[in-house]
């Protein structure tokens, strides 16, 4: 399979149920920003150590849950391809609190604000928290355009609070790299 088609050479491109649109597309606005937190997880993945396999292995599965929720972003709710899709469980968003209550474990209490940095791998965290918000900002705002009444359909509100808890996991694997390399948080003084 080629990659290239040339069938977006004239700004248009297909979303996974079918439609073409512009690559504008505020779906594809929100699913580009959930790619590009994707990314930079790999990239921190490969900054991460095999004594962190535990933490390799949960972004990994932070990965596809990204891809996940990708394909819900890429998909019109009248699609019959919206069928093939699985919500993003409860258990998954557990997972993330889970994972974020362990960490803490071993961090000090925040005092103030911290400025985003330290070792590479908690760099890459905070920049992926970063994207993962400005991705919940994306997605809201492609929700708040849907025509779906006052509530959204269950799977499209589980794709929000994954995103907004995921971006609270990041934050503290941020700090939790630097825990892990003996870097103290550096707080912000104004």
């Amino acid at each position: 399979m080629k990659v290239y088609t040339g069938s977006g050479d004239k700004g248009k491109t297909s979303l996974f149920s079918g439609e073409r649109v512009p690559k504008n597309n505020q779906r594809i606005n929100a699913f580009g920003d959930v790619d590009e937190l994707n990314s930079i997880l790999g990239t921190m993945i490969a900054t991460l150590s095999e004594q962190q396999r535990y933490l390799i292995e949960q972004i990994e599965k932070i990965q596809s849950d990204l891809l996940n929720i990708g394909a819900w972003l890429a998909t019109t709710s009248e699609s019959e391809a919206i069928q093939q899709l699985k919500a993003i469980p409860l258990t998954r968003i557990q997972f993330l609190e889970k994972a974020i209550d362990a960490m803490e474990k071993n961090l000090p209490t925040l005092k103030g604000f911290i400025l985003p940095g330290g070792t590479l791998s908690a760099g890459l965290a905070h920049m992926a928290r970063t994207v993962c918000r400005r991705a919940e900002r994306r997605v809201v705002g492609l929700m708040n355009t849907l025509e779906f009444g006052n509530t959204l359909p269950e799977p499209l509100q589980s794709l929000v609070i994954y995103l907004n808890r995921l971006s609270d996991y990041l934050f503290v694997l941020a700090r939790f790299c630097n825990y892990l390399a003996d870097k103290p948080d550096t707080l912000w003084k104004s």
